[in-house]
């Protein structure tokens, strides 16, 4: 990634410090991200706000149910503007920081992180803005730092979180069932004999889509799902109402394909 001079840097971003707020994962990787584009950046501990210039830009990297109170006693910073990296959370959550003259933002990372040293180069990230300033101000932020920026409306960040949260957490407690349930049959390394498998399925779907869906249900192979049903009933029961949900499902976007309906 090409280092930006202050210079280089679009408006606001080389007139108003940022400070980053939250020393968990994603406030580092992206504290470390602006400092890699050139953006004068601090990391802030919450408890320590009365480090924040005045009239400068502030991240809250901070848990959802923490950013009205963070925003709130950011009021003797006078910030110029606040923003969170909150996906399912509105605007509304900052209204203390309106209610002390700042704009707002918001900036989501659709990235998972790790560890505190994610890159998020190429990472797509949801922004919102109280103005058109702010907005600008978020998009420019997301650019600066060669994220890709795009727009969700207000009203719908739940359901888009809930999208996010489906591709990525539920995904994870998705592979440690399989994983679990093969440990259970006696296979050890579950984990690292799956690998493969989950890898390429999702390097499959990321190029064909729902047309990357194979196995006994997109072939119509009934009997096989039974026997999948019955063992689970045997190994795992607690899984078998999960199997059943995505098989429903599975088996609506077979139909599609074949059909060009939805059933």
């Amino acid at each position: 990634m090409r280092e930006l001079e202050r210079d280089d840097l679009p408006s606001p971003l080389s007139a108003t410090p940022l400070s980053v707020v939250g020393r968990g994962r994603v406030g580092r990787s992206l504290a470390a991200a602006a400092e890699r584009s050139g953006i004068e950046a601090r990391l802030v501990a919450r408890d320590d706000l009365e480090a924040i210039p005045r009239r400068s830009a502030v991240l809250l990297c901070v848990p959802d149910d923490a950013i009205a109170a963070v925003a709130q006693e950011l009021a003797p910073t006078q910030p110029s503007l606040v923003g969170h990296v909150s996906g399912a959370t509105t605007l509304d959550a900052l209204a203390a920081a309106t209610e002390h003259g700042a704009a707002t933002f918001s900036l989501h990372p659709l990235q998972t992180f790790a560890h505190g040293e994610t890159p998020v180069e190429g990472t797509p990230a949801a922004i919102a803005g109280s103005t058109q300033e702010s907005l600008s101000y978020a998009r420019s932020l997301a650019e600066a730092l060669e994220m890709r920026p795009f727009e969700v409306p207000e009203e719908k960040r739940a359901a888009y979180h809930a999208a996010a949260a489906m591709a990525s957490n539920l995904l994870v407690a998705l592979e440690e069932s399989a994983a679990e349930l093969l440990a259970r049959i006696g296979v050890e390394n579950a984990r690292e004999l799956l690998a493969p498998l989950v890898l390429r399925t999702a390097s499959n779907w990321a190029e064909r889509g729902p047309a990357a869906l194979t196995g006994p249900i997109a072939r119509g192979d009934h009997a096989t799902v039974q026997r999948h049903r019955v063992a689970l009933a045997e190994s795992a029961p607690e899984l078998v109402r999960l199997y059943d949900a995505l098989a429903m499902r599975a088996e609506a976007m077979a139909w599609e394909s074949v059909h060009g309906v939805s059933s």
